[in-house]
């Protein structure tokens, strides 16, 4: 018989945030259809350890600082220049960062910035390689990034199935949220110290689906909880009556699909956050538009109107 397929993050992450919400071995591989001898050995895993499994390397280290990158951003979007090669001239002049054209365009890349050749004034029959813009006539244009809005967040109407304190901690909880998918997703929160355990379990809810994983306390996070702040208060976000599980929310003066992944590189959340806030009727907004889902409402906090959402 052949090797069984590796399971992946998600999975070994769902079986642990069962775990965590007082699911036996036999429920956890019924729910999630795995043997139980396979959720048996991720549980131990992570008794002995605390950890499911090494998360995947996020990529090579940067060669750039941060105010590299920064000074790197900068170039592209106000210099007009015909090559990565004259780019890469231009950043080092105004950085003092020693780096390859190959490193410059990577990072640029990991910005989101693209490039595209064009064959403008290239004789007839010369080489269109990659990296042989200068000499075949061609040019190498770089475009702008994708534009950083709230369509860019993948948000999604979720229900917490089960929820349970996390070991050893006094604030947070770790719950399983289903979202529409074949697995529920496993989501630690900071939110004990507003929301009564009792409270959490079946609550409808809106998610961040788009985020890295991370790992906290040995479970990985595989979403962010959508909620209403201030400096002494807290409420997840409601979603209208009628709405399901793995719902969109959706913007109208937005529209856009969102990212597969949000790269933590390019602060895509960073950049958004400071504009979500519920307005005076509590209706969670972006620069004034509703989390609306189509066809059925919007999404709204419980009492808190004009606070920060995050």
């Amino acid at each position: 018989m052949g090797r069984s397929e590796e399971l992946s993050e998600f999975q070994r992450g769902t079986v642990v945030g069962c775990y965590l919400c007082n699911k036996s071995v036999r429920e956890i591989s019924a729910l999630l259809s795995l043997p139980r001898s396979t959720v048996s050995a991720v549980i131990l895993k992570w008794k002995r350890g605390g950890i499911t499994t090494a998360l995947p390397r996020s990529g090579r280290p940067h060669k750039l600082k941060e105010e590299d990158r920064q000074v790197l951003e900068r170039v592209a979007l106000e210099k007009c220049l015909p090559s990565i090669k004259a780019l890469t001239a231009e950043f080092q002049t105004a950085s003092g960062a020693n780096v390859s054209s190959t490193t410059v365009r990577r990072e640029l890349h990991e910005m989101g910035f693209r490039g595209r050749v064009s064959s403008y004034g290239k004789p007839k029959g010369a080489s269109r390689r990659p990296g042989n813009e200068e000499s075949s006539g061609c040019i190498h244009i770089w475009v702008a990034k994708k534009q950083v809005d709230v369509s860019r967040l993948d948000l999604r109407i979720g229900r917490v199935v089960a929820a349970q304190q996390l070991p050893d901690t006094d604030g947070l909880y770790v719950e399983q949220i289903d979202v529409g998918e074949a697995f529920p997703r496993t989501v630690v929160s900071e939110v004990a110290h507003h929301i009564p355990l009792e409270q959490v379990t079946n609550r409808m809810v809106v998610l961040l689906c788009n985020v890295k994983p991370v790992e906290t306390r040995g479970i990985v996070n595989q979403a962010m909880l959508m909620c209403a702040t201030s400096q002494d208060k807290l409420e997840t976000l409601d979603p209208p009556s009628g709405a399901v599980p793995g719902d969109r929310v959706t913007f109208q003066e937005f529209p856009g699909e969102p990212d597969k992944e949000l790269n933590p590189k390019q602060k895509v959340w960073e950049q958004v956050q400071p504009d979500l806030r519920t307005d005076g009727q509590c209706v969670a907004t972006y620069k004034g538009a509703a989390f609306e889902v189509a066809g059925k409402g919007m999404c709204k906090a419980q009492t808190m109107s004009d606070c920060e959402i995050k």
